[in-house]
């Protein structure tokens, strides 16, 4: 099972746990809601039931069978975004590995091409962007970038703070601090 899998798992499980239901129950009410759409679902979860953004989308997600992991899903988007860049994939498991340690509640959503990282909102992403380097993406208010860390600018408008990885030992304690850093404010 690799990094996201397992982070899908782990907040599948937070979700069964927290709610007292199962997801094929929460799939039940989720088809006799009168919603299709994935954002009315989304809505109805969270004003409805009290589910946090990262929960609610990834149950849609399941119910839809339209997640990373579905067997319905025709692309995986991490495999296809590491075509080419196979190098790349280790770093990335890597910092998968130390994202999961951050807490329970991250949202790991695959797109075409990067990871987003959500808590409450989205707090980094995880893009390869050339075959031999990674950027990383960072929501950050009020910190000002420093050391490893620069301003996003027009690289990607979702994000205040860029880090750009191009060998494995960017992959250090001051790169996670700054994902910590993201991932608290997000809370």
């Amino acid at each position: 099972m690799d990094a996201v899998e397992k982070a899908i798992q782990t907040q599948i499980a937070n979700i069964e746990k927290s709610t007292g239901k199962t997801i094929a129950e929460w799939k039940q009410i989720l088809e006799g809601s009168g919603f299709t759409k994935h954002g009315e679902l989304v809505g109805f979860l969270k004003e409805k039931h009290g589910f946090t953004h990262g929960n609610a989308n990834t149950l849609v997600h399941m119910a839809k069978q339209s997640h990373a992991g579905a067997a319905e899903n025709e692309t995986d988007w991490i495999e296809e975004q590491y075509k080419g860049k196979e190098d790349l994939k280790p770093w990335y498991d890597s910092i998968m590995e130390l994202v999961g340690s951050l807490g329970t509640d991250i949202e790991v959503a695959p797109k075409k091409a990067y990871v987003s990282l959500r808590r409450k909102k989205q707090f980094a992403i995880i893009q390869p962007s050339t075959k031999s380097r990674m950027d990383i993406g960072l929501n950050i208010k009020g910190k000002e970038p420093s050391g490893m860390a620069e301003k996003a600018g027009s690289w990607n408008s979702m994000c205040t703070h860029r880090i750009k990885l191009e060998n494995a030992s960017g992959i250090n304690n001051e790169l996670m601090d700054w994902i910590r850093h993201a991932y608290e404010q997000a809370g």
